[in-house]
């Protein structure tokens, strides 16, 4: 059975190592020559990219997308997608998600793959209902990770509910690098047994571990895997492209793709690495194999955004009490696998800890949402003494929290009336309003010929 390839390049392979700072510019001379590899899918939009565009490069995302989707046309284009937090950091009124599948779908993604944080199943309907009504293709994935409750069992029967809702296939999804080999061909397998539909394996390098579980997953029946071109691979990323194609290359799991094809397109790739080295965006530490990743469970994008934050601060010496913390923060919430947005929650509350010098002294509104139950349930209970300091007496929420949530689309469009220029603008406003809106005024500035001066050197954001 041969093996089909998602490159990650122009998403998570950026966002895990340079924290999302690839610009259009820079994407547009290569496009062409990774059309031309003849992979299944390019995952080319979602996840941070989207605030990244519009917060540091002052580029539209909604543009970004149409221009790539004009010079991909043998590759399917893949989004990530948080399910009811769409591409933002909180829960979004259902008439919000299904208006962001349809112009998402509208401007070329043919590929949503939906999860979330908490593997909350209730979380993904409304984005896997509006996605099947658009005809897109439904990826719904789980966020792997280790811990109590998360067994084979435990995934095998989230996977089955997730085919039942709708899904045209299941991603695996090991944001943090945590699977290992034995443990992918044991999953794999089991997933293949009891699921009809194709199964994809996303995870990360940061551990060491990924090409040799992207291998025992291939070995098991895996049916597509993600990997990023070799100048973009390994550390935070994801595991190198061509490689693997080498490795599979004569045997019946043969990818089909040239590396004289994939070599033209990394020389391309290695000219924008070693700019980024030169100034500062990809610092050799996320390049590093941390075997403590295991421990820890920080996955690729959460650790360079530490990285960054810390080193911002000043306060890079604290990076491993930080780390120790955020596995204790994690144990008192329940669990909830370390992924946007649980992970930015976890990991500010265990930057908070460590600095204010007593836990939960401080406590984020985000954090506080996670405990109410803002976010959905949590796969464990959360710890009582913890909610109790964090919530008080309150009351959580126990139902689908966008439940709570009254239809917003038609307020936040009047919210920014004299800024919408296209049709999209009023999603780029819902997910991250006053960001937006300095976005909106630059482009004015722009399109009548005055510089917006927009500083977007080495700023990093927790996305």
């Amino acid at each position: 059975m041969a093996v089909k390839i998602m490159e990650t390049a122009l998403r998570d392979s950026h966002q895990s190592l340079v924290a999302t700072r690839m610009t259009t510019e820079e994407m547009l001379p290569i496009l062409d020559s990774l059309d031309d590899i003849g992979y299944y899918a390019m995952e080319v939009w979602g996840g941070a990219t989207f605030d990244a565009c519009l917060r540091f490069l002052n580029e539209d995302p909604w543009k970004r997308l149409r221009t790539i989707r004009s010079h991909i046309k043998n590759s399917k284009l893949q989004m990530l997608f948080r399910g009811q937090n769409i591409l933002g950091y909180r829960h979004y009124a259902d008439d919000v998600v299904e208006y962001f599948v349809q112009k998402s779908i509208a401007n070329g993604i043919d590929i949503i793959r939906i999860f979330d944080a908490l593997n909350d199943a209730r979380n993904l309907k409304t984005a896997i209902n509006a996605t099947k009504k658009e005809g897109g293709h439904v990826q719904a994935a789980f966020s792997y990770t280790t811990g109590p409750s998360y067994t084979t069992e435990y995934y095998v029967k989230y996977a089955k509910q997730l085919e039942e809702m709708g899904a045209d296939s299941i991603c695996i999804k090991d944001m943090a690098g945590l699977l290992k080999p034995y443990d992918s061909y044991e999953l794999v397998k089991a997933l293949k047994e009891n699921v009809k539909i194709p199964l994809q394996l996303h995870t990360h390098y940061t551990a060491g571990l990924a090409s040799m579980t992207i291998l025992k997953a291939v070995e098991a029946g895996v049916d597509i895997i993600d990997t990023a071109i070799s100048p973009l691979a390994m550390g935070t990323s994801q595991p190198p492209t061509e490689p693997i194609v080498a490795t599979l290359a004569g045997t019946q799991y043969d990818t089909g793709l040239d590396l004289a094809k994939l070599d033209k397109a990394s020389k391309q790739f290695d000219a924008l690495r070693e700019k980024y080295l030169a100034n500062g965006l990809l610092d050799p530490k996320v390049l590093k194999v941390d075997v403590n990743a295991l421990l820890y469970q920080v996955p690729g994008g959460m650790l360079s955004n530490l990285v960054s934050q810390l080193k911002n601060a000043g306060k890079s010496d604290k990076l491993l009490e930080v780390l120790e913390e955020v596995p204790r923060v994690r144990a008192d919430v329940g669990y909830p696998p370390l992924v946007t947005p649980s992970s930015q929650i976890v990991g500010t509350q265990a930057v908070m800890n460590v600095i204010s010098g007593e836990r939960y002294k401080m406590v984020t509104k985000e954090f506080k949402g996670l405990v109410r139950g803002e976010y959905g349930k949590t796969p464990m209970p959360i710890n009582e003494e913890v909610k109790k300091k964090v919530i008080g007496d309150e009351k959580p929420i126990t139902c689908r929290p966008a439940d709570n949530i009254k239809p917003e689309l038609d307020k936040l469009r009047s919210e920014c009336a004299q800024y919408i220029t296209q049709d999209e603008d009023v999603l780029s406003y819902a997910l991250f309003d006053q960001v937006a809106v300095k976005f909106f005024e630059n482009r004015k500035l722009t399109d009548n010929g005055l510089d917006a001066n927009t500083d977007t050197e080495n700023k990093v954001t927790t996305v």
